[in-house]
């Protein structure tokens, strides 16, 4: 199986771009006791994938966020990637292990549907760059899969066509990202039509080979350049001070009213799976 990376490459005679990414270790620690039905385990996998897919490919890197909100059976997908492609996620929802959790609907929810799972939704882009205020996108979620989605947001985002195959299981999480550029029909007018037909032929397994051997299979007769590979990990660490300084923030008055109520001060990081306590004493550590 190909390492955790992100690999862009070039069609240099066509004026098209694109990127193949392939999660082994990082896509297992990301998801690793979560025990969600297999459907919201696929897409949560296919979210992380595309992420790092076009985190690779901004022109001003920063901390990029995806999320997913809808009014469906899942209420949220989230993956954060930084500038250093290190992925974090997490996904809400109302399933079990198998069977839906609503009544009206007894199937199985493998076999439920995109629109389904995700109900009228919003897809909501957060990109912190660390200069001015972080840029936001939010548009509907317009597809019958993740991968369409995306499609119709890159194409509206850039305004040009872009084509993903998204793969993800529970023990790998891949995809093949194309894109054509301004002066691609210029080059050769049956370029994108030709590099898609070929690409169609990709199964979901293949996304695990090494990406030289994947794109000479694909696309035999095309001039392809291959950049070097950018290592992509799983992160997401306990933050104590962050916690902290939003405990601070709060204030005294209603710190010490959640104590003089629970006993304790619980919060609990959904995305890093991280649970932070504390007792009266963070009172004089907070306040002095």
């Amino acid at each position: 199986m190909a390492k955790d990376n992100v690999r862009r490459f070039l069609f240099e005679d066509l004026d098209i771009r694109g990127a193949l990414v392939a999660l082994g270790n990082t896509w297992h620690e990301m998801h690793a006791g979560r025990n969600d039905p297999p459907a919201v385990t696929a897409l949560l996998g296919e979210l992380a994938a595309v992420t790092a897919l076009i985190a690779v490919n901004l022109k001003m890197p920063g901390r990029l966020t995806f999320q997913l909100q809808g009014h469906g059976r899942i209420s949220l997908l989230l993956v954060d990637c930084d500038e250093q492609l290190r992925l974090r996620g997490t996904v809400r929802h109302k399933l079990g292990a198998g069977e839906a959790a609503t009544a009206d609907s007894p199937r199985k929810s493998e076999e439920a549907s995109f629109a389904e799972l995700l109900g009228d939704g919003r897809l909501i882009l957060t990109l912190q760059t660390g200069i001015g205020d972080p840029y936001q996108s939010v548009v509907p979620l317009v597809g019958d899969s993740l991968t369409a989605v995306f499609e119709h947001y890159l194409a509206q985002s850039e305004q040009q066509p872009a084509k993903l195959f998204l793969a993800a299981d529970e023990d790998f999480a891949g995809g093949l990202f194309l894109q054509k550029l301004p002066d691609a029909d210029a080059r050769d007018p049956d370029g994108w039509n030709r590099l898609l037909h070929l690409a169609a032929t990709l199964q979901p397994g293949e996304l695990a080979e090494p990406a030289a051997n994947l794109l000479m299979r694909l696309f035999p007769e095309e001039n392809i350049r291959l950049f070097d590979p950018r290592p992509v990990h799983y992160h997401c660490p306990r933050d104590d001070e962050k916690v902290l300084a939003m405990l601070k923030s709060l204030g005294r008055a209603e710190v010490e009213a959640a104590l003089t109520e629970q006993g304790e001060i619980a919060v609990e990081d959904d995305v890093c799976r991280q649970s932070y306590r504390f007792g009266p004493e963070i009172l004089q550590r907070l306040f002095g």
